[in-house]
C-alpha cells in the first residue's frame, strides 16, 4: 500500500511564496504521473500541475507562469513551487501519484490527505 504524505502548506500573503513537498512511505516499482490538484470550498477539485514519466509537465492555465512542478525520479517525490501567489489560489492542496507496486500489479491512482494553502492579508 501506497500513502501519499504531502507538506508545506501554510498560511502566505498575496505576492507570497510556498513550497509543497511530497514523498511516498511505501514501495513503489514504476512511476507514470505524480502531481497536484487543489479543491476550493464549494467547488470541484481541479488539476493544478502534473509531471509525467518525470520529463513532461502540464499545468492548468490559472498557475502557468506562476507554479513550478518538479519531481526527483530516485525517490519518487514532487514538489510544487508557488510563487506569486493569489488570494484565488487558497484550497487544499491534494497530492496525486499514478504508480505500480510492483511488476506484476496495474497502475492505481492514490492521493494525500490534503493541505491548506491560504493566500490572505
Amino acid at each position: 500500500q501506497v500513502q501519499l504524505v504531502e507538506s508545506g502548506g501554510g498560511l502566505v500573503q498575496p505576492g507570497g511564496s510556498l513550497r509543497l513537498s511530497c514523498a511516498p512511505s511505501g514501495s513503489i516499482f514504476s512511476t507514470y504521473a505524480m502531481g497536484w490538484y487543489r479543491q476550493a470550498p464549494g467547488k470541484q477539485r481541479e488539476l493544478v500541475a502534473v509531471i509525467i514519466r518525470g520529463i513532461n509537465t502540464k499545468y492548468s492555465d490559472s498557475v502557468k507562469g506562476r507554479f513550478t512542478i518538479s519531481g526527483d525520479n530516485a525517490k519518487n517525490t514532487v514538489h510544487l513551487q508557488m510563487d506569486s501567489l493569489k488570494p484565488e489560489d487558497t484550497a487544499v492542496y491534494y497530492c496525486y501519484a499514478n504508480v505500480r507496486t510492483s511488476v506484476v500489479s496495474s497502475w492505481r491512482d492514490y492521493w494525500g490527505q490534503g493541505t491548506q494553502v491560504t493566500v490572505s492579508s
